[in-house]
């Protein structure tokens, strides 16, 4: 009884795209119970997507009360969110959102993605936010509000992403976290603080704008109204905590020298962690989920995307542990290289480091004598190979990466995470956590309760152990250096040619 009246547990939440976990943990960084809701997507014309923000304090609320059903609230000692970057909704002075917040997927706003780095310069962009100029930062679609629905623009008191929508929710106040804000593009990198100079180019003011807090500091308490929605005991500490991708780093104790983590997920997010604010078109920079440092984040939008859709599209097949274990075993009687077919992974175009929408998709290769183990080897080495390519340029640019952890769905492949560590050369450990972004918000929480001084300090004791570790084949390795030599000359070599396609395809969709 007197530990649960000091508090034994902290409370993740995960407000994804496509859900909102909220998952209680312990001080050794175990599950204890969970409760989950779904959001709904729209998609109300090509290219955009959105989401009401009502819909994002519903799922929270859904999410909290399942867990209040497993667990005395009383236990809670502090909470924290991870959640979805790039995804804001306006609000005006009664707080009633505006219209329904758009999200990192929206492409809407490539036109004033360009005249903004026209008019502030692309590098200078780039200095100041760590970000690209491209539509996924918030910024983008800032200028698009303001030049296609000024009227709506000018009645916004509020322009807030998810924390700061949910945090508002639960406090009451306009508060966020630097970790979940600076995706946005609109903050200082350097100084942890919004951006006077980019916030006006796009017609913001500060007073627009959540309060900033770094992670891991009290930002506000739950009140009454959200206790009796939630089923949380008023006055429960209210942690900042971070965008899903950095809360995932945390909650694999990314703060390990020579570690990068890699989240082998619908998309491939990697990322390194260090204290030297370091910006390249290599990766984007993103502050940590930890009192100070940034990381070096790489994306390729298609993880396991490509490899569910090569089995559902290419194979005719629905995907089942069966098959995927058939498949496995066809690819790995195939040699390094697939017998000849090189594979680009770029379905949804290029994030890091081309940061090139029109590029799309290559099986380069192919003939009369493959089978479908081999395209299927392919297609793991083509998500392998970006990812080497990628962490290459990255490590060249900030710092060393000697080993991977490596969390999500892909990680659960034996030989998915061999091809990575014979194309990279380095290690890969597989974690044996399955909620890392939950984790990672947990480990913010834990150490604002004051269970720790620092997050590091609470990341080290709570974040999960390497249940295997992949060692590169020195003969593979070999092979696979050869190889991503090969590789590495194929986008620049159809880069224009695939750039002339798209203008082609693109009279057809509009």
């Amino acid at each position: 009884m007197q530990a649960h009246m000091r508090g034994d547990l902290v409370i993740g939440i995960d407000s994804s795209t496509t859900a909102t976990k909220a998952i209680a943990w312990d001080r050794r960084g175990r599950a204890v119970a969970e409760g989950r809701a779904a959001i709904p997507l729209s998609n109300p014309r090509p290219g955009w997507f959105e989401q009401k923000a009502e819909d994002w304090t519903k799922a929270l609320t859904a999410s909290l009360r399942q867990l209040a059903r497993k667990i005395d609230m009383t236990r809670v000692a502090a909470l924290a969110i991870s959640n979805q970057r790039e995804s804001f909704a306006q609000f005006d002075r009664n707080d009633r959102a505006l219209r329904p917040g758009t999200l990192w997927l929206d492409e809407r706003a490539p036109a004033e993605a360009r005249e903004l780095a026209a008019k502030i310069g692309a590098e200078r962009i780039r200095a100041i936010s760590g970000k690209p100029s491209d539509v996924t930062p918030c910024i983008s679609r800032c200028a698009w509000f303001a030049r296609h629905m000024p009227g709506l623009w000018k009645k916004t008191a509020m322009t807030a992403e998810v924390h700061g929508v949910l945090t508002h929710f639960l406090t009451g106040h306009w508060h966020t976290s630097t970790a979940s804000a600076d995706p946005m593009g609109l903050i200082d990198m350097a100084r942890y603080d919004w951006s006077d100079e980019l916030i006006a180019a796009v017609g913001l003011t500060r007073d627009q704008l959540p309060k900033l807090f770094r992670p891991g500091d009290a930002m506000g308490e739950v009140t009454a109204a959200a206790a009796k929605a939630t089923g949380l005991k008023p006055g429960t500490p209210v942690i900042a905590g971070g965008g899903d991708g950095q809360c995932a780093g945390t909650g694999t104790n990314i703060f390990v020298k020579g570690r990068a983590y890699v989240n082998i997920g619908t998309a491939c997010v990697s990322g390194s962690a260090g204290s030297r604010y370091a910006h390249a078109q290599a990766f984007r920079t993103l502050t940590t989920v930890a009192e100070d440092g940034y990381i070096y984040e790489t994306c390729l939008r298609t993880g396991t995307f490509l490899i569910n859709w090569t089995v559902e599209t290419l194979f005719n097949a629905k995907g089942s542990p069966a098959l995927f274990k058939t498949l496995e075993a066809e690819a790995a009687a195939a040699p390094v290289g697939a017998n000849g077919i090189v594979v680009m992974p770029h379905w949804s175009g290029s994030m890091t480091p081309f940061w090139d929408s029109t590029t799309r998709g290559v099986i380069a290769g192919l003939s009369a004598s493959h089978r479908r183990g081999d395209v299927y080897r392919a297609v793991l080495e083509g998500i392998a190979l970006e990812q080497a390519m990628m962490t290459n340029l990255a490590a060249a640019a900030s710092q060393p990466i000697d080993h991977y952890v490596a969390i999500g769905g892909g990680a659960k492949s034996d030989l998915l995470c061999q091809i990575l560590a014979d194309a990279s050369g380095r290690a890969v450990k597989r974690l044996a956590t399955v909620e890392a972004s939950s984790l990672g918000a947990a480990v913010a929480a834990a150490k604002g309760a004051g269970w720790f001084k620092s997050i590091p300090q609470a990341a080290a004791a709570m974040a999960g152990k390497p249940v295997r570790t992949f060692r590169p084949s020195a003969k593979s390795q070999r092979r696979y250096q050869e190889l991503l030599a090969i590789y590495t000359d194929l986008y620049p070599a159809i880069r224009d040619w695939n750039a002339r396609l798209d203008a082609f395809a693109a009279k057809d969709r509009a």
